[in-house]
């Protein structure tokens, strides 16, 4: 048996008046979720480790089967690999958000606008030549997600995603040492580390406002990409594979626009797989992604199929737009996916889930559980026929918690 994941990133929400006290995945017209969780058995997951935030790269690493007490590097190392960057023993990695700052020192989004990637791409390269050096790099990536990485820097630092903390200030949010563990002494301390960067948040602010980009954003009424936010450090990850894992994984792929799952596919030995016209916004490429995975399931074991749209929605707090990301997920991922498979001899099990909630009302993740769907072909189905968050809590898989999710997926 082959086995496909589809992962609507921060689909799952909460009950909106505005909607009738529904929420946006209970609002929207959703056949095809509701076809594989009738076929289906539901349930709830807990995707975050106690004592974790509840971040993309601690949810779907932790869907996939791993511990993150053991694994958990953050996401800069992820993102790293993603883009083909080798780290060393001592760099330290972190994502690097291009942000909007408001007039008033308000985080206004944690996207600068929604940069093209050829805009973050030259913004990231100007400010590597005018702030890089031996110990300090800037490395493009995707968008508004880059890379920072530093030699002989401290992980152990404080730091805030700011997609948690819209319209907070971000002087309030700026990056704080922690604690000093003995396994550390080589490096940089952590009060070193933090000053290091911080410096970095303000002398990118002085440079971006001048750059070209910035000056042609402001001049058609658009937000501006006016400061750096480096968050998620770590070093280089110990991962086992999926393979090694579970040993009927032989091989595998991972299709996403975001360089974050494209890591975690990385240690996990999914290979890449990229379509033209993938954005990780509502006008990605779908009918791409599910050829994609169908193409995949061919030859591979496994697929991890990941759509960012919906959670970029929940971000921008637009619920209309979240929405309607539900629902081209719905019809034209799932949907086709579900008509091409059926007539399939080999048979392949399909789940479908969230990795987090990102609630349109609060536009942050919340870590609570997420609903799930599992359908097996000749499989015996439960009672729930909706695909929602409500719904999903009277499933045979009551509630599952981190790993135990993968066990159930993968068993034989």
């Amino acid at each position: 048996m082959k086995h496909l994941i589809i992962l609507g990133d921060g689909m799952s929400d909460h009950p909106i008046a505005y909607l009738g006290g529904k929420t946006p995945l209970q609002y929207a017209s959703t056949p095809s979720f509701d076809r594989l969780a009738s076929a289906g058995r539901c349930g709830t997951l807990v995707t975050i480790p106690e004592g974790f935030s509840p971040g993309s790269e601690v949810a779907n690493t932790s869907i996939l089967g791993y511990d993150l007490n053991e694994v958990y590097e953050g996401r800069g190392p992820l993102e790293a690999a993603s883009i083909g960057y080798e780290m060393e023993p001592d760099d330290m990695a972190m994502r690097c958000n291009i942000i909007t700052l408001g007039q008033q020192g308000e985080i206004t989004n944690h996207h600068g606008g929604h940069l093209t990637t050829e805009e973050g791409a030259e913004l990231i390269k100007y400010l590597d030549s005018h702030l890089g050096s031996e110990r300090v790099k800037f490395i493009p990536g995707i968008q508004y997600r880059h890379l920072l990485v530093i030699k002989g820097a401290n992980k152990h630092i404080k730091c805030a995603p700011p997609h948690d903390h819209p319209e907070e200030q971000w002087r309030d949010l700026l990056i704080k040492p922690v604690t000093e563990t003995a396994a550390d002494a080589s490096r940089m301390s952590s009060a070193e580390t933090a000053g290091l960067i911080n410096d970095l948040i303000l002398r990118s602010q002085k440079l971006l406002a001048e750059h070209p980009i910035n000056i042609r954003r402001k001049a058609e009424g658009r937000p501006t990409a006016n400061s750096i936010w480096p968050w998620s450090p770590g070093y280089r990850p110990k991962m086992q594979t999926l393979h090694q894992m579970y040993p009927s994984i032989k091989s595998g792929a991972v299709i996403s626009a975001v360089d974050l799952i494209r890591g975690i596919g990385h240690y996990a030995g999914l290979r890449t797989i990229v379509i033209p016209g993938m954005t990780g916004l509502a006008d990605t490429n779908y009918e791409g992604k599910a050829k994609a995975a169908v193409d995949a399931l061919r030859t591979d074991d496994f697929v991890f199929l990941h759509v960012e749209a919906t959670d970029e929605a929940g971000h921008d707090g637009n619920i209309d737009l979240k929405i309607r990301a539900i629902e081209y997920l719905d019809n034209r991922i799932v949907g086709p996916v579900m008509d091409e498979l059926a007539d399939w001899n080999e048979p392949v099990r399909i789940a479908l889930l969230p990795d987090h909630a990102t609630p349109v009302e609060r536009r942050i993740h919340i870590g609570e559980p997420v609903p799930f769907t599992i359908y097996t072909p000749g499989g015996i189905p439960d009672d729930v026929t909706v695909y929602d968050e409500k719904s999903c809590t009277q499933g045979a898989y009551g509630t599952l918690h981190l790993q135990e999710f993968m066990e159930e997926f993968m068993r034989l």
